[in-house]
């Protein structure tokens, strides 16, 4: 009985983190009837099993951006193409782009048209490699050890670097989005590296397909403000972005990738 009562538990916990976005230990303990060291106890077996993300108080829902660069490119490949035409409409010509590592970002460098004149910035050799070949386009490799994660150069090198730049635009590569939590990462020196570039730049691009929204990753990058473009996919929810519009955040969405 013990057993089907922790199933329940956890299947109900699953639940609101798909609803409400985040649980508290606290208020699950007096819905449940048991302590809040039993709900703590149930929020650990859900992290260890990669259901959830623990934090302070709760849980949270765990990004869906998880896994190696190479499974990232193999994943929604149609759906971050579609991100992609709608993102580089944002790129104005003649500008400094810095274009964080990351599957999206990949996608975005591949769709610039041939005759678009910038320079772009970028700690991902993938990402230099898709634009070294197009003559409209100075291209400057930050340097470093490269994190075969998340595929781009991190660390003090990166961040030296960085720092004698000043992009137009940052086109930052995001685990999830989140009202609350804003931009999130999984690693905490991508994050790191990640609000560094952000600092060092005018204005602020995130392009990520809809299960990134609402996600939380453990690392926080940057709040969703008034610099910021939210590029979306088509079916991303109304009300949702609504609300990303109230806190100054612009928003642009793509066309359906079929």
């Amino acid at each position: 009985m013990q057993e089907f009562l922790l199933r329940e538990r956890q299947s109900v916990i699953s639940d609101r983190l798909r609803t409400d976005g985040r649980v508290l230990a606290a208020a699950l303990a007096v819905e449940f009837g048991v302590s809040e060291d039993t709900v703590r106890r149930d929020l650990r077996e859900m992290a260890a099993a990669g259901l959830c993300e623990r934090v302070y108080g709760g849980a949270l829902p765990l990004s869906p951006a998880g896994g190696s660069l190479k499974q990232r490119m193999a994943f929604a490949v149609d759906r971050k193409q579609a991100l992609a035409r709608a993102a580089v409409t944002e790129i104005a010509a003649g500008s400094t782009v810095f274009f964080d590592a990351g599957s999206t970002n990949l996608a975005i460098a591949n769709a610039l048209p041939d005759e678009l004149e910038l320079t772009a910035v970028t700690n991902a050799p993938a990402i230099a490699a898709a634009l070294v070949e197009r003559p409209a386009i100075n291209v400057i490799l930050i340097g470093g050890m490269v994190d075969r994660r998340t595929g781009g150069s991190l660390g003090a090198k990166a961040m030296r670097d960085m720092e004698q730049l000043a992009p137009d635009l940052c086109i930052l590569g995001a685990c999830g989005v989140d009202l609350k939590a804003g931009v999130t990462a999984f690693e905490f020196e991508d994050a790191e590296f990640k609000r560094f570039a952000v600092a060092r730049s005018r204005s602020v691009l995130v392009a990520v397909t809809s299960e990134k929204l609402g996600a939380v990753a453990p690392h926080r990058i940057t709040p969703i403000s008034e610099n910021a473009c939210l590029v979306v996919e088509h079916d991303a929810d109304p009300g949702l972005l609504a609300l990303f519009r109230d806190c100054g955040c612009r928003t642009v969405i793509a066309d359906a990738s079929a």
